[in-house]
C-alpha cells in the first residue's frame, strides 16, 4: 500500500510513514532525540507483541535514569504519533526497507530526509522484523543504541549502524549469543573474565555490559595487550562508560597473571583474532587458570605452515593455497584435541556468515566436571593430540 505525504505537515508525514513501516512489521526501530522536555533524554520506538498483539512499544529514557515504556495499539498509532513527534527535534527511523529522518530547526523549521525513498522501497516482499514474543528467530542482545558501541565508533548517537561497522556489529551480536550459549556453565552472580590480546576491546566491552547491564551481574574483567596506545584508549573508553570493574593492561599474555579481589580464579576467556601462536598462547593460559568456558577465535595460521612435513600429505601440500587451507583446519583440530585433553569439550562453531569476514570460526570449549587427567577419554585425547603432531611435523 502507497500513501500520499505532498501535502502533509513534515510531522503528520512522518507520522504517517511510521505507521505504515510499523503495521507493515518492517519498522527496526525508531529513535527520537532531542527532546524539548529536558526530563528526558530520549525515546525509543520498537515493535513488541503485548497480549498476543502486535504493538509499537515506546520506551522513554529519563535524566534520573529511569525508563518508562508505553504501549501504543495500531488502530490509534497514527494520533498518538501527533502527539509525540512534535516534542522532539529529531526523528530516525530504521526499517528492512531503508531509512528516513525528520531534522527540526531552532526556528522551528522541520526537514523530512528520506522519505520518498523509503516509501518507494517498500514492497510485499521487503523482510519483516523479528518481534519478541514470536518465534521467527531470536532477537538480537545489543540494538545498537548501548554506549559503548556509540564511543566505539560502531554506531551514532542514535544508535544507527555505520555502514562500514555493520560487519563489526553482527560479529559482537554474536559472540554475545554464543556466551549466553554456555552461561549455564559460567556463575550466575559474580564472574572474572580475561580477554587476551584485546586489540581495541569491542569484545571487552561487550561482555562486560552484557553480564554488568544485562544480566546484572558483578563483574571483574580485565583486558590485556601489549600495544600500549591501543591499552590508553580502551582505559579511557571504560572510564567514560564508569566500567569500573574493567581494567585493561599493557603487557606480554606469556607472563600476565590476574590478580583478583574476590580471590577467586578466571571463569571465562576470550580472544578475538589473536594472530597465529597467540591463539595457542591463549588457549595454554586459559588451561592453566582452569577457566570454565573459553571462547576463542584464531586468526593467521602461519606456523604449521612453516612447519608442516607429512610426505602422506603432500598431494595437498603441493598447492599453496591448499596447504594453507589444510594448515589453518589442522591447527584448530590441534588446538580442540589439546583442549579435550585437559577436562574440557570443545568444538568449532562459524561465528558469523563467512561472506561478512574469512575470520569467523570460533574455537569453544567448556570445562568438564570432575575430571582428571587419568581418565581413559583424557588419556586417549592427550595420545591422539601427540600422534596427530608427530604425523604433521614428521617427528
Amino acid at each position: 500500500m502507497k500513501i500520499d505525504i505532498t501535502k502533509l505537515s513534515p510531522d503528520e508525514a512522518l507520522a504517517k510513514v511510521l505507521s505504515l513501516v510499523s503495521e507493515k512489521s518492517i519498522l527496526k526501530k525508531a529513535v527520537f532525540s532531542k527532546p524539548r522536555d529536558k526530563s528526558v533524554v530520549r525515546m525509543v520506538a520498537t515493535l513488541r507483541i503485548i497480549g498476543k498483539k502486535e504493538m509499537l512499544q515506546a520506551e522513554y529514557f529519563m535524566s534520573d535514569n529511569k525508563a518508562i515504556h508505553k504501549n501504543i495499539a495500531f488502530f490509534e498509532l497514527y494520533d498518538a504519533l501527533l502527539t509525540i513527534i512534535p516534542e522532539f527535534n529529531q526523528v530516525n527511523i530504521m526499517t528492512t526497507a531503508g531509512d528516513c529522518e525528520l531534522r527540526r530547526s531552532k526556528s522551528g523549521k522541520s526537514t523530512l530526509i528520506g522519505t520518498n525513498k523509503l516509501l518507494a522501497a517498500i514492497s510485499d516482499e521487503t523482510e519483516k522484523v523479528a518481534l519478541s514474543g514470536n518465534d521467527r528467530k531470536k532477537e538480537r542482545i545489543l540494538k545498537g543504541d548501548e554506549p559503548f558501541l556509540v564511543l566505539l565508533g560502531v554506531s551514532d548517537e542514535n544508535g544507527r549502524i555505520y555502514d562500514k561497522k555493520r560487519s563489526k556489529f553482527n560479529q559482537i551480536n554474536r559472540f554475545l549469543e554464543m556466551i549466553r550459549d554456555v552461561e549455564d556453565s559460567l556463575p550466575a552472580d559474580e564472574i572474572n573474565i580475561c580477554d587476551l590480546c584485546c586489540g581495541k576491546s569491542y569484545l571487552s566491552f561487550a561482555a562486560y555490559h552484557y553480564f554488568r547491564n544485562v544480566k546484572g551481574m558483578s563483574v571483574k574483567m580485565y583486558g590485556a595487550d601489549l600495544k600500549s596506545d591501543v591499552i590508553e584508549y580502551c582505559s579511557d573508553v571504560a572510564k567514560k562508560l564508569a566500567f569500573e570493574g574493567l581494567r585493561f593492561v599493557c603487557t606480554d599474555i606469556n607472563n600476565f597473571e590476574p590478580e583478583w579481589e574476590n580471590g577467586k580464579g578466571v571463569d571465562l576467556v576470550i580472544s578475538l583474532h589473536a594472530c597465529d601462536t597467540a591463539t595457542d598462547i591463549v588457549i595454554e593460559k586459559a588451561i592453566e587458570w582452569h577457566a570454565r568456558v573459553i571462547l576463542s577465535t584464531p586468526c593467521c595460521h602461519h606456523e604449521l605452515n612453516h612447519t608442516l612435513n607429512c610426505t602422506a600429505l603432500s598431494f595437498i601440500a603441493d598447492y599453496s593455497m591448499l596447504k594453507q587451507k589444510l594448515c589453518d583446519a589442522a591447527t584448530d583440530a590441534l588446538r580442540l584435541k589439546l583442549l579435550e585433553a585437559n577436562g574440557y569439550t570443545a568444538d568449532a562453531l562459524e561465528l558469523i556468515d563467512p561472506e561478512e569476514t574469512p575470520k569467523n570460526i570460533m574455537l569453544r570449549a567448556v570445562a568438564r566436571k570432575n575430571f582428571s587427567k587419568n581418565s581413559p577419554a583424557a588419556k586417549k585425547a592427550a595420545l591422539e593430540y601427540e600422534a596427530a603432531k608427530s604425523f604433521l611435523l614428521g617427528k
